[in-house]
């Protein structure tokens, strides 16, 4: 079984200069933990997640260190209201780790699970963006390949 045979086709993705508030937009309606960055080629450029977005509530470990660090609450969530007038490239990973339409399922899953992650983005030869796959794709893929058989 291929990751042709079981990714999402055609999934929700973002520019490098769309704004934050955008994409967390996006992430709540459609309850998408992370959304692939593509340029105006459709080549992936990126990946940003939701703790991409949350991760700035929170001080760093130099600030807590420092003492420059505020823990309070309402400071926190005034971080996260500040930062979704950035724009994607200022914070999503660049250069994201994909895998081909054409690997089998379980390789793909394999190297999901050693990077932890639970969607992989898929491109083709060419490094644009065809699809999404999810370990929940996979768990489905191979329950209904051989446990509801029998």
């Amino acid at each position: 079984m291929l990751v042709s045979d079981i990714m999402t086709r055609n999934p929700r993705t973002v520019s490098p200069d769309a704004k934050l508030k955008v994409v967390a937009s996006i992430m709540c309606l459609y309850r998408i933990p992370a959304l692939p960055v593509v340029d105006e080629d459709g080549k992936l450029v990126g990946n940003i997640s939701e703790m991409d977005l949350l991760k700035n509530l929170f001080p760093t470990m130099e600030d807590i260190i420092s003492g420059e660090a505020a823990l309070e609450i309402e400071s926190m969530t005034s971080n996260y209201s500040a930062s979704m007038e950035r724009h994607v490239s200022d914070m999503m990973v660049n250069n994201p780790v994909s895998v081909t339409p054409d690997q089998h399922v379980l390789k793909a899953a394999a190297k999901m699970t050693s990077h932890r992650f639970r969607r992989i983005p898929v491109t083709d030869s060419d490094g644009r963006l065809v699809g999404v796959m999810s370990l929940g794709d996979v768990h489905k893929a191979i329950f209904q390949s051989h446990v509801s058989k029998g």
